[in-house]
């Protein structure tokens, strides 16, 4: 509980803005330092009668952002000014024009920028306008990435200081974190900061794994510190022999990144071997660093065996983001395999504050030509020329995947580097080269090999692309690319021969909708696409006009809605003209605002399980409110869930099961261990000898004495699957037993 003290706060406040100046990276003129006693002394009186959540006053928000920007970025004096007043134009009574007058106009326009990006997740508003909202803030962003450097910091300090809100504010602010802003950190570099965001947005959305994995790193603490001593000591010897100048540390690994090993590796904590990263940093001098980086690991390789296959080269290859090191991974002489990074300050440096550790502040903001970052900004600018007005959610998913992505690196026939998105294709390929082409492609040559036009790219291939003039591009082109610039072209010229059959098809399905009868309106129509699974109106008319849908399709949606008539056809039919579908759900929730109970009987249902993760009561599960569906339910630490939930976050619906139901939910099973004779037979009968389950389905698969299975079952809820989870754990020769999370039980 927050004691307030006022004269404790003035002290504290003071000490907090004095502590800035110790992290300017260079001398700051006297005009810089007033400009930021200014903007201290204009916050501190914008926000004096506000406090956050906490109780705190809320001018230690500002002045912590200001205190991260300079000392965990390294951004200078503007930044630090814009980072003091990035909430008063938002939240007080002045304006940008006073903001401009006092401090000039790229405070002012950095400031704006700070509070549109504000807007997008505070406002109750569409996510499609959140994405249009997205767009002008990248078109700012390409001018001046201190934007976004600053909001980095916003957010950072947002995250450390969340356990004053709610749990469904937590969820939200958590959500938008992973989706958003560690993607970005990630992109510009800022390691240290994306992996503290991770870790705190694993608090919130699984906070027992979090806690677990706290708690084990700290009571394996000590063991560690003997480990790394003893690892480190040959080395140490090595270089000093070698009168190189260095540190050596040894890392543990962010919670997040070690969660995501037992994950995917399915072992518990105490088996994952790369828990920690032996970092060793060289103080050698610019034109002498990537020499002295490889004697490093001349000498580290010379000690210990290292894994072939774990060698990562960022020295010679720099990462998009300018990320260099060498990471080898090498077995010690304990039979434990480490993880060993090598390189320089400068190196590190750029590690630790991204791209603006490039940046001379004697012309603070200013990027170098053909930076990384340069470069990066360029294809921002590229795709926001590209983009569609009327695609902004689109637009929002293609940024995501082309800009927060791995890149790999392939090559022409005359040997020309072309830098694509991880999982990019002979088709993104073509069109990389030239729309024209993209439009034409029919194949192409990968290592001289013929290979079709959704063959995947890997690092390195050389691409020759084959054309033909009666090419023409389809629906399902789109499946086969993932970067912006091949999906922009497609859609682009999908929407102009769909725009050829609009009003064939318009007039077909006015009229087998009078037909039935039911009015030709707006609600109708949307009704249509949603039960059709149609995206658009545009793609509705060109599939009836071109044959692919009939009038049958058309009366058999509106047959099921008579068959079902489940709460939310009722919606559909009784919302008046002037209240649309998604104001009607929300007067349904409000009528009981208290929380949304799951558990009805079918034909009374207010909401839909997702199938993506299959919860089942006693998971902790959030509501989301989609538009013209209804409230979808997911798990809290569903990744479709946390998506919807940053997407969508002023429409979290609290849910809770209804006790006491006498409903099954499906959710699965999937087991490994070692076989032999009789163990199916042995796993049925666990299964058969429990009460109310209900198999759906069972498969499994033995090779080389290893079986693997998978059960997807009707449960009552979670304390009923622990109990078969330990019952199956009693079967002679299963290893683990563990819950299939998400779609992939299907």
């Amino acid at each position: 509980m927050y004691v307030i003290d006022e004269a404790r706060e003035k002290q504290e406040i003071q000490e907090k803005y004095e502590t800035i100046f110790r992290y300017f990276r260079r001398d700051i003129s006297e005009q810089e330092r007033d400009d930021i006693r200014n903007a201290f002394e204009l916050a501190v009186s914008a926000h004096a009668n506000t406090r956050r959540k906490s109780g705190e006053p809320y001018i230690f928000h500002p002045l912590e952002v200001a205190r991260i920007v300079v000392a965990d970025i390294g951004l200078g004096p503007t930044a630090v000014v814009c980072a003091l007043l990035h909430d008063v134009v938002e939240d007080t009574e002045y304006t940008r024009s006073d903001i401009e007058e006092r401090f000039g106009t790229t405070v002012a326009r950095i400031v704006d920028g700070l509070t549109k990006i504000d807007t997008i997740f505070d406002q109750d508003q569409s996510f499609s306008l959140q994405a249009e909202n997205f767009k002008k803030i990248l078109f700012t962003l390409s001018d001046d990435v201190r934007v976004i450097l600053i909001k980095l910091a916003d957010r950072l300090h947002n995250m450390r200081t969340l356990d004053s809100m709610a749990k469904d504010k937590q969820l939200k602010i958590s959500s938008e974190t992973i989706n958003i802003y560690v993607p970005l950190a990630h992109r510009l570099g800022l390691y240290s900061i994306k992996s503290e965001l991770e870790d705190l947005a694993l608090k919130y959305t699984e906070p027992d794994i979090y806690t677990g994995i706290v708690n084990k790193i700290k009571e394996t603490e000590s063991e560690r510190a003997r480990f790394i001593n003893e690892f480190v000591a040959p080395i140490r010897k090595r270089l000093d022999e070698s009168y190189l100048q260095f540190s050596i540390s040894g890392r543990v690994k962010s919670i997040c990144s070690i969660w995501g090993k037992m994950k995917k590796k399915g072992v518990p904590f105490e088996e994952v071997y790369d828990l920690f990263a032996i970092r060793i940093v060289l103080d050698s001098p610019i034109e002498k660093e990537k020499d002295d980086c490889y004697k490093v690991y001349s000498i580290v390789t010379g000690l210990y065996r290292p894994n072939p296959s774990r060698l990562r080269d960022w020295i010679a290859s720099p990462k998009a983001n300018g990320y260099e090191a060498l990471h080898t991974t090498v077995m010690s002489h304990t039979g434990r395999w480490v993880e060993v990074q090598i390189r320089s300050r400068r190196m590190d440096e750029i590690a630790e504050k991204g791209y603006a550790a490039h940046w001379k502040y004697k012309n603070e903001g200013v990027i170098p030509k053909d930076s990384g970052l340069d470069l990066w900004l360029g294809k921002i600018r590229e795709m926001l020329e590209q983009a569609d007005e009327k695609s902004a959610l689109n637009f929002l998913r293609d940024f995501r995947l082309n800009f927060f992505s791995d890149e790999i690196y392939v090559y022409t026939p005359k040997g020309e580097l072309k830098t694509l998105p991880a999982g990019a294709t002979v088709l993104d390929f073509a069109f990389h080269i030239h729309s024209d082409i993209g439009l034409s492609v029919i194949g192409a040559k990968v290592n001289h090999k013929l290979e079709p036009i959704n063959h995947p790219l890997k690092n390195g291939d050389q691409v020759e692309i084959i054309t033909s003039k009666t090419q023409q591009p389809k629906e399902e082109w789109l499946r086969y690319v993932v970067s912006s610039r091949a999906k922009s072209s497609i859609r682009q010229w999908l929407r102009e021969e769909h725009a050829r059959y609009y009003d064939e098809g318009r007039a077909l399905v006015k009229g087998w909708l009078e037909a039935i009868p039911v009015a030709f309106a707006d609600d109708t129509v949307n009704r249509l696409l949603q039960g059709l699974a149609i995206q658009n109106r545009s793609r509705l008319y060109y599939e009836t006009a071109i044959g692919r849908l009939t009038e049958a399709d058309v009366r058999r949606v509106f047959k099921a809605d008579e068959k079902h008539g489940n709460w939310f056809t009722k919606l559909f039919r009784t919302a008046s003209r002037d209240m649309d579908l998604q104001d009607a759900i929300q007067e349904q929730v409000e009528s009981k605002p208290e929380t949304l109970l799951l558990g009805e009987e079918i034909n009374k249902l207010r909401y839909y399980v997702s199938d993506c993760c299959h919860p089942i009561p006693g998971d902790d599960v959030v509501g989301i409110m989609m538009p013209n569906k209804g409230i979808e339910v997911h798990r809290t630490n569903c990744p479709r869930g946390i998506e919807l939930m940053s997407q969508y976050g002023n429409r979290i619906v609290k849910a809770k099961w209804k006790k006491d139901q006498a409903v099954t939910f499906l959710t699965g099973l999937r087991l490994r261990g070692f076989d032999r004779i009789g163990i199916v037979k042995d796993i049925v009968e666990v299964l058969s000898g429990e009460d109310k389950v209900n198999m759906r389905s069972i498969a499994f698969t033995a090779s080389e004495g290893m079986l693997d299975g998978k059960i997807m079952l009707y449960i009552g809820d979670t304390h009923h699957l622990h109990l078969i989870i330990d019952r199956l754990g009693q079967v002679e020769g299963l290893e683990k037993i563990e819950r299939i999370d998400h779609a992939d039980g299907e």
